[in-house]
């Protein structure tokens, strides 16, 4: 009995805690604009590209076009644009 106590114990504690877990997410509106004011993926994609972003994957969510990205850093990021105009309205690291 005590070494399934010692075995369930040292299962928990190798656990990761649950905020860990979870990805970081961009919770703000890009804008409130209707859809058919939005600029095309591909037009989007080659403004931020211009800002010196490498893109890997683009999407559109319901404010927001989504870019994931190779940071300076080598690191990568997701960055989130306004689809109206291309102005880049954050960034989180993946």
């Amino acid at each position: 009995m005590r070494q399934l106590r010692l075995l369930v114990f040292a299962a928990i504690i190798c656990l990761p805690p649950a905020e860990a877990a979870q990805p970081v997410k961009f919770n703000q509106a890009c804008t409130s604009m209707p859809r058919h004011l939005w600029l095309s993926l591909s037009a989007l994609q080659t403004k931020v590209e211009a800002q010196g972003y490498k893109i890997q994957k683009s999407r559109l969510t319901s404010t927001c076009a989504a870019f994931e990205s190779i940071g300076e850093d080598g690191g990568q990021i997701e960055v989130f644009v306004d689809p109206t105009n291309g102005d880049v309205k954050g960034r989180v690291r993946l």
